[in-house]
């Protein structure tokens, strides 16, 4: 492939940047039109046989999907929208991306640059809106004001977003500049960057090991590979260590591992936190630790945890922010891991029982506690197990109904080849939806989606996406008829005065098959399992409203249980 400064015959601007989204092997992008960079479009009509722009209903939903292709291949998921309103949509998707360390990069059509600076219509200051100073948004934020200079924005753009800790990039098109003509050529292709760990750093971590008599593992966030997670499990295995996974990475330690002991986030098993306190050693290897994986920062307590505690991260920054670390290594997951897998280990460990109760501990938890109704949630995600491909991209937004497949749904893991968990760990209602379908259209595996009613509502208008592209997603909807989390935390604080967390909901099924999906609705738990058969075998996607009474408020207890303890004190 020939350099930027290489003569060829003049092409628009616009066409440029899809020819370098394309050598960055982008196969999807995801977006609503904008008459800001209608060159670009035009330019996914003039490569449309090796790139697809799928357009969706709402920019928020667009971002999910391109958030939700970052997940689940590694590579910047990509996503298109206009200046002003469509910038401001995008950013639950941007948000989301960094909370998540998830690499993507948002185009943005931009008000002409002889317009700028003067409140043009719908014209935002993008470097303070996504910019580092949010401490939530972008990694970082450029506009392109000089055409031949797109290939180097996009390639930089690229590796920012998957390099280090990885995360979203925002690039600024202003309109005029599309419409120029250039003779630059797209660069080749970039990779993530390998951050290899410190071998002084790793011999101190043996010496800690061998001191240890209760460690204990938390795997998770962003970067991880299939090779990672392999190198991972024979470091374990090595050294007979309970892994946990860090909040809805759950996918990140094969859940079938008998050294596996549970997710570690909201709604923890009591039994696992007890462990993660009891800890004399934790070693951290990818998340950052941040509230939901230790519960309120309460498992480690800052910035000294009462554990010794090892802390990997791809970004220093990240770092002893927090936690100050009895030992901090800088390594990206897959060199990390790598090194792990050949510190060598004693011919026998001490920890050998608490790591076997670790995991019964586990096992004993997906035992479900009784609850009451005419729905059994435990045995409807049993059934969905069962029935499901093990290659399955299961996909959820937030609120308690996605505590039912946290608990009780078992991933067998990256380290058998593929990821298979897309979940938003801060917590944004909506995102589901929109991931199952953009998982469905970027891998062509099976898609399933569990929603509440409140979280579906969101992104729901995405079913016309899907059905628009032939993506398929079967979506299970618990209709309980309440902002449930919210319900959970009002009875909790103010126990009895309901208000502002009930709803009155449309017609699930009709809405649809409305939208091109099939729909069927069930009331009993036998109900459940010949309508998700017929999901599977259908060739398009299907809703299956699960009615479930708001009493059974969550995996471990009810809505009245709930207040009547609060009531008490």
């Amino acid at each position: 492939m020939s350099s930027p400064s290489s003569s060829a015959p003049g092409q628009l601007a616009g066409h440029l940047l899809v020819e370098c989204l394309v050598a960055q092997g982008a196969s999807h992008v995801f977006g609503v039109p904008g008459e800001s960079y209608l060159a670009v479009l035009d330019g996914f009509h003039q490569y449309r046989e090796k790139i697809q722009f799928v357009i969706c209903r709402q920019e928020g939903g667009a971002a999910y999907m391109a958030e939700a292709a970052g997940k689940l291949t590694g590579r910047p998921g990509v996503c298109f929208v206009t200046r002003g309103p469509g910038a401001s949509n995008a950013t639950i998707g941007v948000h989301t991306a960094f909370q998540d360390s998830t690499p993507m990069v948002l185009f943005v059509g931009d008000v002409a640059s002889d317009q700028r600076d003067r409140e043009a219509f719908q014209e935002v200051e993008y470097m303070s809106f996504f910019g580092p100073s949010t401490k939530g948004m972008a990694k970082r934020v450029e506009r392109i004001d000089d055409p031949d200079r797109i290939p180097e924005y996009v390639s930089r753009a690229f590796a920012t977003a998957m390099n280090g800790r990885p995360g979203p990039v925002v690039l600024i098109l202003p309109e005029d500049m599309l419409v120029k003509p250039t003779s630059a050529r797209p660069l080749p292709r970039v990779e993530a960057v390998e951050s290899w760990s410190d071998p002084g750093a790793l011999r101190k971590l043996r010496e800690m090991l061998l001191a240890s008599r209760k460690p204990f593992v938390i795997a998770g966030g962003g970067g991880w590979t299939p090779q990672a997670a392999q190198a991972l499990q024979r470091f374990a295995e090595n050294w007979k260590l309970p892994v946990g996974n860090s909040f809805r990475f759950q996918d990140t330690f094969d859940n079938h591992h008998p050294l596996y002991a549970g997710d570690v986030g909201i709604g923890i098993a009591p039994k696992l936190a007890a462990r993660i306190r009891e800890s004399d050693l934790i070693i951290a290897l990818g998340p950052r630790l941040g509230e939901m994986t230790t519960s309120g920062y309460t498992l480690l307590k800052p910035p000294k945890a009462a554990q010794k505690l090892v802390h990997f991260h791809a970004d220093p920054h990240e770092l002893h922010r927090v936690y100050q670390a009895d030992l901090a290594i800088c390594s990206t997951m897959n060199a990390a891991a790598r090194s792990l897998e050949v510190l060598t280990a004693p011919p026998e460990v001490p920890w050998s029982d608490w790591a076997e109760a670790a995991n019964a501990d586990y096992r004993a938890n997906l035992v479900p506690q009784a609850l009451p109704g005419d729905i059994d949630m435990h045995a409807i995600v049993t059934t969905i197990e069962r029935l499901l491909p093990a290659d399955a991209v299961l996909t959820n937004g937030a609120g308690n109904f996605a505590s039912w497949i946290h608990r009780f749904y078992r991933h067998h893991g990256l380290a058998k080849g593929l990821k298979t968990q897309l979940a938003p760990t801060n917590g944004s209602m909506g995102y589901g939806v929109p991931a199952g379908i953009a998982a469905n259209l970027v891998s062509g595996r099976t898609a399933f989606t569990i929603a509440g009613d409140g979280d579906f509502l969101m992104n729901g208008q995405e079913l016309a996406t899907a059905s628009q592209f032939g993506a398929k997603s079967i979506i299970v909807l618990l209709n309980n008829g309440t902002y449930g989390t919210i319900r959970m935390h009002q009875e909790r604080e103010y126990p009895t005065r309901v208000h502002g967390t009930e709803l009155v909901n449309p017609d699930f099924v009709a809405l649809a098959k409305a939208y091109g999906f099939e729909g069927a609705r069930v009331t009993k738990t036998a109900e459940f399992e010949p309508a998700f058969a017929a999901a599977l075998e259908r060739g398009r996607g299907t809703l299956i409203e699960v009615m479930l009474d708001a009493e059974v408020l969550t995996t471990r207890g009810t809505l009245s249980g709930i207040r009547a303890s609060a009531l008490k004190k």
